[in-house]
């Protein structure tokens, strides 16, 4: 199974079936930090929970969900619904506009405390996601890997997601790949990701 690490670029990071660009850093390290302690004291943070075999799970990761308008978004059989845009989500949302030339109409918020935090391997492929649409997803404060896999064949590969970075994945990224966040011993800090996404009304 192939496993590459990539920096920034702005060629497709996916060897087929898909598109994912990274564009690195794209504010300055004093702009990161002030988005990254808005976010932690002005969100609304909530432990996020799945419904897996029957079982209820509470997370220690917290999400937050926000939107033009109060959009139900339901995965692992738990719905949440969005809650209107707080001043720096709009800014940080104009500026991820301006680099991908896409728009988004709402954003998913998660917060890991340290490395001990992460996500499995899954696809952004809900129903109520525009098709192939883009996605924008940015990152605070710790760096993190950040690990794709495709659905049928042997390939994986692999980025180090940067403080104020933003990666879009668009295309058929979401059909034919998985993405995960891997817990890691190395973090002791927080991160924040945002992922600006289109739900279709």
């Amino acid at each position: 199974m192939q496993h590459k690490l990539f920096g920034a670029t702005e060629d497709n990071l996916l060897p087929f079936d898909g598109e994912v660009f990274y564009f690195g850093r794209i504010m300055k390290e004093e702009k990161a930090a002030s988005f990254m302690e808005q976010l932690l004291h002005k969100i609304e943070w909530k432990n996020d929970e799945a419904f897996i075999f029957g079982k209820h799970f509470i997370t220690k990761r917290k999400v937050a969900w926000y939107g033009d308008f109060s959009f139900s978004y339901t995965y692992s059989k738990a719905t949440k619904y969005a809650l209107p845009w707080t001043d720096n989500l709009l800014e940080i949302k104009n500026l991820a506009e301006s680099v991908t030339k896409a728009k988004y109409n709402s954003c998913l918020l998660n917060l890991y405390h340290d490395g001990n935090e992460g996500m499995a391997y899954h696809s952004d492929d809900e129903a109520m996601l525009l098709k192939n649409g883009s996605i924008a997803s940015l990152s605070f404060g710790a760096e993190r890997k950040f690990l794709f896999k495709h659905k049928r064949e042997a390939q994986s590969l692999g980025i180090v997601l940067e403080n104020g970075s933003l990666l879009e994945m668009k295309g058929e990224t979401q059909s034919n790949w998985l993405h995960r966040l891997p817990t890691t011993r190395k973090v002791f800090t927080p991160r924040i990701n945002l992922t600006f996404r289109t739900i279709v009304t």
